[in-house]
């Protein structure tokens, strides 16, 4: 089958095989459509994923410094993540969730789907980012 169909973000959507991706990015001319994420972009993602809702505070204390408000604008500019609810901390200040693009982008069907982080840690990932590629 050329085009298969798969089960993404609580849908189903068509997918293309990758072998045909540069046949196809050449003749729709939509260039490569690359999120453009950084491995410590990609990292701060990962951790909003597992700890959502989150504040920035949340994030600095799982990296040990401040994450930036453009990191989250960025991220938040592509879709990848959504305002969650206001903390009940001092100040309400605002958390951050993943959005259904995010779903989408990392073909998962729903949070349940990203890798056990006790797994993860046994295949020696533990104090590492998790590296992932983005097209």
């Amino acid at each position: 089958m050329a085009i298969p169909i798969a089960q993404v973000a609580g849908g189903w959507m068509f997918r293309t095989r990758p072998v045909y991706a540069p046949a196809i990015r050449a003749a729709a001319d939509v260039g490569d459509q690359v999120l453009g994420l950084s491995a410590f972009d990609i990292a701060v993602l990962g951790a909003i994923a597992y700890h959502q809702p989150i504040t920035r505070d949340g994030l600095k204390d799982i990296f040990g410094k401040e994450i930036s408000r453009d990191l989250i604008g960025r991220l938040h500019a592509q879709s990848l993540i959504g305002a969650g609810p206001r903390s009940p901390r001092r100040g309400a200040p605002y958390t951050y969730v993943t959005t259904e693009k995010f779903l989408v982008a990392f073909g998962l069907e729903s949070l349940h789907d990203l890798p056990d982080r006790e797994q993860m840690e046994d295949a020696g990932f533990q104090g590492e980012p998790l590296q992932v590629g983005v097209t």
